[in-house]
């Protein structure tokens, strides 16, 4: 029990504001310290932990992917594909909320970056919204959950994370989260479309001067070179041609040459690139080592065999632990980051998903959906806040949450029927 009071302790201090990495080192220190039978002598394995994390060629490609996200909206790649959309869609009641629903996929598809993406958005797309007579509320959400969709569609940073912490393939978790990813996209252009037919003054269709034949024209040429790196990527991926790391430093070139030939990245931008690249690394990797020091403890203390003896011994229903696991991850995802829950909660549940004879490929899936709803949810949704930090004084709080509502539904929808209807997530892949 010693392990469970560890466990709401760290939460306890997440939920207080404190640095993450620094809680969970501390909360380990302390709980090794204070009880005698684990003691401080159990930290010395941390050193060699650490060794093997930073050797571990899966998790070499967050940075690369990252690093590649950054380049592209370095390089206005992202924004002359959002302008070329919004053009596109725009004579279709909805056409402007659909086009960033279209972007979203895409930039998600070849970046993987939330943060990047909702900022992006929101200050190009959400000014033109409004100056449209677009609902603020439709304009906000629609924004923030396109802005997620990086979280579900690989190569995502979430997917890369996950399938290092359950052992699984990240060619394999990336094929079975591709057709969820589409379907919740799918899903997001109907509930838009549904939204501009009943109101009809509150997402208007946008008529432009300009021949729609130029449009087109315009349209193909902005989406084409992003859409060439993502086949690039991903097909390496899904054929076994390249490895998730090598198909990552290929798109980083790939993101580089494209701007070097549409002559909108320079040295500055490739060095602020790198640099909020550094940050954001060294972010994930200064969690993810003090992640392993609570795991050490935690794991030392019984946390995970009493764990796995409740759900496969004392209860033994799958689905139960489904519930309970979906539930417990949609609720800490109010409060705390993916990251944490990616590197503290899954390793707990994953020997019971073993235990128990679940698809932990099936059940990657599932919380990756579940935490991509994490990032919209208010109060404290990160989507949310990176919205609201961008639009300034645009859109409120209340249209924010007003307007993330309808998604997040949307999003709980495809998690259950990725639950009743495995094959959606399996179909391809075995």
């Amino acid at each position: 029990m010693i392990a469970l009071v560890m466990f709401f302790v760290s939460l306890a201090f997440l939920m207080l504001g404190f640095p993450v990495a620094f809680v969970f080192g501390s909360v380990a220190f302390l709980f090794s310290f204070l009880v005698p039978d684990v003691g401080v002598g159990i930290l010395g394995l941390l050193p060699f932990r650490m060794y093997g994390i930073m050797g571990n060629v899966t998790l070499m490609s967050v940075p690369l992917f990252i690093l590649m996200g950054l380049i592209l909206e370095k390089s206005d790649i992202a924004k002359d594909l959002l302008e070329s959309m919004g053009k596109l869609f725009g004579p279709v009641r909805g056409g402007l909320a659909v086009s960033v629903v279209v972007v979203g996929a895409v930039l998600a598809a070849s970046t993987g970056i939330v943060g990047a993406s909702v900022v992006m958005m929101s200050a190009i797309a959400l000014p033109l919204m409004i100056e449209h007579n677009y609902s603020k509320s439709l304009s906000a959400g629609t924004i923030a959950a396109s802005g997620t969709l990086g979280q579900i569609i690989p190569p995502s940073i979430v997917l890369i994370i996950l399938a290092d912490q359950m052992a699984l393939s990240v060619g394999d978790l990336f094929k079975a989260a591709l057709v969820p990813g589409l379907f919740l996209v799918l899903l997001y252009i109907v509930y838009i479309l549904i939204f501009a037919w009943r109101n009809p003054t509150r997402a208007p269709a946008i008529h432009n001067s300009e021949p729609y034949k130029d449009i087109v024209k315009g349209s193909l040429k902005a989406i084409i070179a992003p859409l060439l790196l993502m086949i690039i990527i991903l097909g390496s991926i899904f054929k076994g041609i390249a490895s998730p790391t090598e198909s990552a430093a290929v798109g980083v070139m790939g993101a580089f040459l494209l701007g070097l030939l549409q002559k909108k990245i320079a040295l500055k931008e490739l060095f602020e690139a790198s640099k909020e690249t550094v940050k954001l690394t060294g972010m994930i990797f200064m969690i993810l080592f003090g992640a392993t020091a609570f795991s050490l403890v935690f794991n030392e203390l019984g946390g995970t065999h009493l764990i796995t003896e409740f759900f496969s011994e004392d209860i033994g229903s799958v689905s139960f632990f489904i519930f309970i696991a979906m539930l417990a991850i949609f609720i800490l995802g109010f409060f705390i980051d993916f990251i944490e829950i990616a590197f503290i909660v899954v390793p707990i549940l994953v020997p019971v998903v073993h235990k128990l004879g679940i698809d932990p490929l099936w059940f990657a899936v599932l919380i990756a959906m579940n935490l991509q709803a994490s990032f919209l949810t208010p109060p404290f949704g990160f989507a949310l806040f990176f919205l609201k930090g961008a639009a300034g004084r645009l859109v409120s709080t209340l249209d924010i949450y007003k307007g993330v509502i309808p998604f997040i539904l949307i999003q709980l929808f495809v998690l259950v029927c990725v639950i009743f209807f495995p094959i959606l997530a399996l179909g391809w892949v075995k």
